[in-house]
């Protein structure tokens, strides 16, 4: 009998451990839940990579046109809709003990809280790094994997620092801009890839660039006459034609090579993935800091 209470004590202190429960804050408010939950639905690609990188494995993820391929394993797991409409229904039925939903699904959230528990896994332009952070460390939580996240975290945030020194010690300029759809926009410090400039340590080759979603239109001339020794282009032709683009053709062009960054060999194409579709997620941040060590020859 003394043996078999023991055993009972030992499975009812295994099960209060399980059911602890943590609060979350994010930007749509205050989600409780209990911690490590098992049943995951993910919406968005950057939550969706930095879940995979801590290691779980979700039952749905939203479909995308594009998706990195270190996460095409996912393509022949359930959809729970795509990017900016969920499939409601389809989550209902896979049973969720947690719904991380990115930015691009912010807007259902009441929706999806009435389904399962659900955290916003969002960003913030105007500080990247340091909103990337809280979101990872507000997984860790929920996952309880806080000692992997802190170790990956000193990590990069070391790589960042090291960019951003050798940048800014070498007045390091830099135009950046994005080909899509036959237009070509330039984004600078106030930006979605404000990162760029603010955690990265480049100049702006041009200041005062109005801010906006998908960037201030221009053209090959203004690239031309404003002559970065840094060329930053993403390409998301490739999103727009599924695949397809010819962007690279495009800008291999007199105007550009005039230029001093196509001159000196730092016109570099920007990871679409890491930079665009994956915002936030833990091998996409990786990889913009390879983009960038690669571009100014940090290795």
């Amino acid at each position: 009998m003394k043996a078999l209470a023991v055993a009972l004590l030992a499975g009812l202190a295994v099960f209060n451990v399980q059911a602890e429960t943590v609060s979350i804050k994010h930007e749509m408010g205050t989600t409780t839940l209990e911690s490590n939950p098992k049943r995951v639905v993910v919406l968005g690609i950057g939550a969706l990579d930095a879940v995979d990188s801590m290691g779980v494995t979700p039952v749905a993820v939203s479909t995308a046109t594009m998706m990195p391929d270190y996460l095409a394993k996912y393509k022949d797991v359930p959809s729970s809709g795509s990017l900016f409409e969920p499939d409601f229904e389809a989550i209902y039925s896979d049973k969720p003990d947690v719904i991380i939903a990115g930015p691009r699904s912010a807007t259902h959230y009441d929706e999806l809280s009435k389904i399962a528990p659900t955290i916003i896994f969002g960003t913030r332009s105007s500080d990247y790094w340091q909103a990337t952070q809280e979101q990872w460390r507000k997984l860790a939580t929920v996952f309880e994997k806080q000692e992997m996240v802190e170790k990956k975290i000193a990590e990069l945030d070391n790589e960042f620092k090291a960019i951003r020194d050798y940048n800014q010690s070498h007045q390091v300029d830099a135009l950046t801009v994005m080909s899509s759809g036959g237009n070509i926009t330039t984004f600078g410090t106030e930006s979605r890839f404000g990162i760029l400039y603010k955690e990265f340590g480049f100049k702006e080759t041009v200041h005062n660039i109005k801010p906006s979603q998908h960037g201030d239109l221009v053209s090959y001339e203004y690239i031309q006459k404003a002559n970065p020794s840094t060329l930053l282009i993403i390409d998301r032709d490739k999103l727009v034609n599924k695949g397809t683009s010819h962007t690279r053709e495009q800008f291999d062009n007199e105007l550009i090579q005039s230029t001093k960054a196509y001159q000196e060999g730092r016109m570099t194409y920007l990871d679409l993935n890491a930079w665009y579709l994956a915002i936030s997620g833990i091998k996409a941040t990786q990889q913009m800091i390879a983009d960038v060590k690669s571009t100014i020859g940090l290795n």
